[in-house]
């Protein structure tokens, strides 16, 4: 590989975000780019693949600044992510993401590119009982402690572009999201958002975004940026899975206040998350901009387009 490639320095390399972005990269090998995937163990299965796509892979630890200063050393570009769900800290997330701020100072990094989210206390002040203020200082904690972090950035003067990404068509097929089948037999798909849309996009398409973005460098640096493949309301998303079931799915809206007596990790979090995303949608969807996003990947797939290109991994609870 030629050394006068322009390394960029990935983040959670081994994870939805990072891993779309390698391979983004390492789909290119004529591209100006090479790719340096950051993780903690670089002995894991996921970390020898990425080696075996052409990837250096080295060991980098977000709780450990100096790793991260020896990671980013030489590199042009970062792609930096926190991962909340690990740890459900968010004065650890926000740490994690100070850390690799100061790193990428440190590092004289070029290009920043920090996966970020609103923090939704600028929408609804801690006063404001609309939304229920959870751990005493925040709303959505997940997103409140990866938005409060952009000051960092901004403060140390890091070259950054503030990267808003959406749901994770992923997430039908990893987190249980998908259709269930209800007593009655009947397939529905669960969701607390009403009628708004739900903005989404599949987690390759979010790194080649990144990497086209990385490509045309000081036109987005200090910029922020939302991306999404389709704004879909929940009966056009469980429209799509009728499509690939061969069964009606209905779209149930199950209300906010039954969501969050569910027996589920985390979901205060995610009943405010949703409640945020439904009560200001205008705002939330009209950061991520499903043209630009495709004219940033023309081969950007719609949601229909990837349930198609992923049907035999999605499960679906057989008839009883």
């Amino acid at each position: 590989m030629s050394s006068t490639k322009r390394v960029i320095a990935v983040v959670g390399a081994t994870g939805a975000q990072g891993g779309g972005l390698v391979r983004a990269i390492t789909a290119h090998p004529s591209g100006a780019f090479r790719a340096r995937a950051l993780t903690r163990n670089v002995d894991s299965p996921a970390a020898k693949e990425l080696r075996a796509l052409g990837a250096e892979v080295v060991a980098a630890d977000l709780d450990d600044e100096a790793s991260l200063r020896r990671a980013f050393e030489g590199a042009h570009g970062a792609y930096c992510v926190t991962f909340f769900w690990d740890h459900a800290s968010p004065e650890k997330e926000t740490e994690q993401a100070r850390a690799m701020a100061r790193a990428a100072r440190h590092a004289r990094v070029e290009h920043v590119i920090w996966s970020t989210i609103e923090d939704t206390r600028r929408w609804v002040p801690l006063a404001d009982g609309r939304i229920p203020t959870l751990r005493g200082k925040y709303k959505v904690p997940h997103m409140d402690a990866k938005g409060e972090a952009d000051t960092t950035f901004l403060d140390l003067g890091v070259p950054t572009t503030f990267f808003h990404t959406a749901f994770y068509w992923e997430n039908f097929i990893y987190l249980g999201m998908g259709p269930q089948r209800g007593e009655d037999g009947r397939l529905s798909l669960t969701l607390p958002l009403g009628t708004a849309r739900l903005p989404g996009i599949a987690t390759e398409d979010i790194g080649r975004v990144a990497y086209r973005i990385f490509e045309r460098g000081a036109d987005f640096i200090g910029q922020r940026l939302g991306v999404a493949s389709d704004h879909l309301t929940g009966s056009e998303l469980a429209a799509a899975f009728s499509a690939i079931a061969g069964e009606e799915v209905r779209y149930h809206a199950i209300d906010l206040d039954v969501y969050r007596r569910l027996d589920i990790p985390g979901v205060d979090d995610l009943a405010n998350m949703f409640q945020f995303k439904r009560d200001f949608e205008a705002d939330y969807c009209g950061l991520r901009d499903v043209a630009r996003t495709r004219v940033l990947n023309p081969n950007l797939r719609s949601f229909a387009a990837w349930l198609a290109d992923n049907q035999r991994r999605i499960t679906l609870p057989p008839p009883a």
